[in-house]
């Protein structure tokens, strides 16, 4: 590290943006994927930026420099002493995955509530606590954002804190100032390669979490699902206290029994400290997977087993994750957040052996993400389900023909005919597709074309309110239009 100029300066702030830096602040000229903040330094010294953090020999007149290998990593070191290490304040439980995580923080706020003590939640849906709720630019704050929030959650009086962890935070240092007790590995299927590059290099962003990342002091304890390969291949690699689940007796936490049905999973769940009865309204078996997850994480975070029990029992709705949209219709629509193939399997997998009549799956592809899980997720939809409609979802800046058409080579093979999307379509014995790449005109199209016994999945987009396309984002939710489609049929649906 190189400083230049007055080091005596108060600092009033931490920013990397500088549009809102103020008098006194410091700034961090970081790199990102698509900027460069050493481009804004100027802009930032206009605004009253008191002192800069860069990668690079610059000198400001009047202004303080300091150079630091990675302006990134520095932040979050300067951020947790400026806002005095929040997460040594909390009971802090980390989450990361490919899937489940924003269930398995849901479910864990639920126990927390459920031993009395207050809790904050970070993740996808929102950064939320007591009744405050931000809207989230990242799944996982940027480290001085996150540092901010969390010394905010413990002055307002919360206790512990369920964080969602990505794969993205976790290569950009983000929660690298953060002090966990206890951290938690759902699983890893294909997903973000446009980023990572490769599986391999996927699972090492999400290994150092449970490797560089625990913390002595606390004494972490690391929470590994070892039904998952990855998860099998994680715990040989850890050194500190590993709890395992899965749904074998193998593992520390598993299902001594389970069973389930429209009405949710129950069955009694056997732990190192004793054995208890469950009820949740949580749909499918992956859901099993989620609640054992947060059983681990509530216990390795020191919450009692009673609280553990009381909070997995309580009604837990989870926005957009197989969330029901009912008008009193005689089949079921359900808006799911399912957007790799792994995760759409899971869910189809759940509902097939629930639906009476015919299960009609409606699901597309980002644009600019991985286009290697589109025919995938086209080979999962044909096989589990009996109807499927293809369409769009954030087609961002690439054209939706060109999507659909990726997504089209998993059909090849495969025992399902393609028909034109016009009303009676869906009706034979055979398993059907059609292509309506205007997603509005998709979720009516399901809604339209179900009978009674049926049941409708719009995969996806889950609690999203938002289409993104080119580089705007549009008004759109999954759950209006169902609703929409629901409403033209007749009140009764």
């Amino acid at each position: 590290m190189k400083v230049t100029g007055d080091t005596a300066i108060e600092i009033g702030g931490i920013f990397y943006d500088s549009r809102e830096v103020i008098p006194g602040g410091l700034f961090f000229a970081v790199r990102g994927l698509k900027t460069d903040g050493h481009n804004f330094i100027d802009d930032a010294v206009a605004k009253g930026a008191a002192a800069v953090v860069v990668e690079e020999d610059i000198e400001i007149p009047g202004v303080t420099t300091v150079r630091v290998p990675d302006s990134r990593a520095a932040m979050g070191t300067f951020a947790a002493s400026f806002y005095d290490h929040p997460s040594m304040d909390l009971k802090l439980i980390g989450v990361t995955g490919t899937n489940g995580k924003t269930t398995v923080c849901y479910i864990t706020e639920e126990i927390i509530r459920a031993a009395n003590k207050s809790p904050g939640v970070i993740g996808t849906i929102d950064y939320r606590y007591l009744r405050k709720s931000i809207v989230p630019p990242h799944t996982t704050p940027e480290a001085a954002d996150l540092l901010k929030l969390m010394r905010e959650m413990v002055e307002s009086g919360v206790t512990h804190v369920a964080m969602e962890v990505s794969s993205h935070a976790l290569d950009l240092n983000r929660v690298d100032p953060c002090m966990f007790d206890a951290v938690v590995f759902t699983n890893l299927t294909q997903d973000h390669l446009d980023y990572h590059g490769t599986m391999e290099e996927y699972f090492e962003s999400k290994a150092r979490f449970f490797t560089e990342l625990i913390n002595r002091d606390k004494k972490t304890v690391s929470v590994i699902n070892v039904d998952d390969p990855w998860g099998k291949k994680l715990v040989s690699r850890i050194d500190g206290k590993v709890v395992t689940f899965g749904l074998d007796r193998g593992a520390d936490i598993y299902p001594a029994a389970f069973e389930s049905d429209t009405g949710g999973v129950w069955g009694k769940i056997v732990t190192p400290g004793g054995s208890f009865d469950f009820r949740s309204n949580l749909l499918g078996r992956h859901n099993i997977y989620n609640i054992l997850s947060a059983v681990g994480a509530a216990l390795g975070a020191g919450i009692e087993m009673e609280a553990v029990r009381r909070g997995i029992n309580g009604k837990i709705t989870v926005p957009g994750r197989l969330e029901a949209v009912d008008r009193g219709q005689d089949f079921l629509v359900l808006v799911d957040y399912a957007h790799t193939d792994d995760a759409l399997k899971n869910v189809l997998s759940t509902l097939k052996p629930l639906t009476e009549g015919r299960l009609i799956t409606l699901f597309g592809c980002g644009g600019d993400r991985d286009k290697n899980k589109r025919p995938k997720m086209a080979a999962a939809a044909a096989r589990l389900s009996d109807r499927v409609i293809v369409t769009s979802d954030n087609p961002r800046t690439e054209e939706p023909d060109k999507i659909i058409e990726d997504i089209l080579e998993g059909f090849e093979g495969a025992e399902i005919e393609k028909v034109e999307p016009a009303p009676g379509s869906f009706e034979g014995k055979g398993r059907a597709y059609t292509v309506i790449p205007d997603r509005r005109d998709a979720i009516a199209f399901a809604v339209s074309e179900a009978k009674k016994g049926d049941i409708v999945l719009v995969a996806g987009k889950g609690h999203e309110d938002y289409q993104i396309i080119g580089t705007k984002k549009y008004p759109f939710d999954d759950r209006i239009e169902a609703e929409k489609g629901l409403k033209d049929r007749g009140k009764d649906g």
